[in-house]
């Protein structure tokens, strides 16, 4: 039986991850920083993660440099999430791109809030992760702290089991300050639901000395869409994914 808690969105949404992520790279941005802050304040506790050890947790000086790090650390093959919004989520967008061409199982939890413009702004809207449509990311959405535990969940073991990067994000404020009771996941039911053999094959597929392997190179139009062409097979796979998931967090 799953317990009820009450906590806000970005908890939930924060809880989720911690079961799956063995890094996080963080940045605080408003209205996202909390998320980091509560899985940097588990992982000093030593809170563990369903593989035995508390998150790792790394703060650069940049949202670009967050990413840039979640991009190195799942190429080493370890699952890896970050968490931001609004102007902080734009300086990620050229790692992002990398991460959702590479086939890699990372997660980024946005508390979407308007991208600066004229002025500066923390209203809450979507113009940032609208402004990620092309990247290449599936994306969920979330309207309520119990949706941000669920489809938070649904999005790393997606993420693991189609090897392709998500973007779970919510209103900033609306739902990430939003305070609830809600009903939390236990290690065991979440370790039920987690595809080991997916988690394997993909810190197999890591960088390594033993398994030497080219990547990154610059590649001409012939290959290079050909490459992208075989990568539409993920994408065609992905509904498939979550819908299994979703169904079997209902059933639970």
């Amino acid at each position: 039986m799953k317990h009820k808690v009450v906590m806000d969105g970005n908890t939930a949404a924060a809880y989720a991850s911690y079961a799956f992520t063995e890094v996080a790279a963080i940045y605080p941005i408003t209205p996202s920083s909390q998320m980091a802050e509560v899985v940097d304040e588990w992982a000093a506790k030593g809170k563990k993660n369903l593989f035995g050890q508390p998150v790792k947790v790394i703060e650069m000086q940049s949202e670009a440099g967050a990413a840039g790090t979640c991009h190195g650390s799942l190429q080493a093959g370890a699952l890896t999430t970050t968490y931001t919004a609004s102007q902080g989520l734009m300086l990620m967008i050229p790692p992002m791109f990398r991460i959702a061409g590479e086939q890699v199982p990372g997660v980024f939890h946005v508390s979407a809030r308007t991208v600066a413009q004229n002025m500066w702004a923390i209203y809450g809207d979507h113009s940032d992760v609208m402004t990620c449509r092309s990247i290449g990311l599936a994306m969920l959405a979330s309207a309520s702290p119990q949706e941000a535990m669920d489809l938070g969940v649904v999005a790393h073991l997606s993420a693991i089991k189609a090897r392709h990067a998500f973007m779970h994000f919510f209103d900033g404020f609306r739902t990430s300050h939003e305070i609830q009771k809600i009903e939390v996941w236990s290690d065991e039911q979440l370790e039920a639901l987690l595809d080991r053999s997916a988690v394997d094959t993909f810190r197999y597929r890591g960088l390594s000395p033993n398994r030497p392997v080219l990547r990154g190179s610059a590649q001409n139009p012939d290959i290079f869409f050909q490459e992208r062409e075989v990568a539409n097979q993920f994408y065609d796979t992905l509904p498939r994914v979550v819908e299994d998931y979703m169904n079997k967090i209902n059933a639970m």
